[in-house]
């Protein structure tokens, strides 16, 4: 994806998951199913959150953003999703409101894992 990346340019599915990351803030999302290369909430993931004592555990500020650019990790995380098309991501891992690390299912059938080209 050569040009910026805005949240308004998302679909609703990827827009949420974009929120769901800024409101956990830090922590795990679980059994996110990805169905057509869309997050889908049906059933619900499983949200982790990771409380740190003494800190500022409040949804990240860009929650209140109507739109703005997505950072490389996000952009990312789409592209996997994107590549996907139909599986579950187990797990992805998220601080400071982004995505660091997923962990994904793939099916065999595939001829690939979904990686970076």
């Amino acid at each position: 994806m050569n040009q910026p990346i805005t949240k308004s340019s998302l679909t609703p599915g990827l827009a949420r998951l974009i929120e769901l990351l800024q409101t956990l803030n830090f922590g795990r999302i679980e059994a996110l199913t990805i169905r057509g290369g869309q997050p889908v909430f049906d059933p619900p993931p499983r949200i982790i959150q990771k409380i740190k004592m003494g800190a500022d555990n409040a949804p990240r500020p860009e929650m209140g953003y109507a739109d703005f650019r997505l950072k490389d990790g996000v952009i990312e995380l789409l592209e996997v999703i994107a590549r996907l098309k139909e599986g579950e991501i187990r797990s992805i891992e998220v601080r400071c409101g982004l995505p660091v690390s997923a962990e994904v299912e793939w099916c065999p059938k595939t001829p690939a894992p979904p990686s970076r080209p």
